[in-house]
């Protein structure tokens, strides 16, 4: 099985990549892909370690074929073959 995943902006350069595909076993939550990019590319750790802990100020919008994932499963939603993930750097101000 296989996702899509896109970077945009910020997190385009702190992967290095644009775009990549990855393979991925049946039933394997959001939260599992965000953790195993994480271990692959350490540069995003920071921006993902935030959304891993659930932290209402994420430093990523995440959308799964569109749609963004407070409207799914949060990072509970499971992926399926074929999905596309795009990750979209969120600046915070105050």
């Amino acid at each position: 099985m296989t996702l899509t995943i896109k970077f945009i902006g910020a997190l385009r350069h702190l992967s290095g990549k644009t775009q990549l595909t990855i393979n991925f076993q049946e039933g394997m939550s959001l939260k599992e892909l965000v953790t195993k990019i994480s271990q692959q590319m350490p540069k995003l750790e920071k921006t993902f370690s935030d959304q891993q802990l659930n932290d209402s100020r994420s430093n990523a919008l995440t959308l799964i074929n569109g749609r963004e994932i407070s409207v799914l499963n949060g990072l509970e939603t499971k992926l399926n073959d074929g999905d596309e993930i795009v990750f979209v750097p969120v600046v915070h101000g105050g």
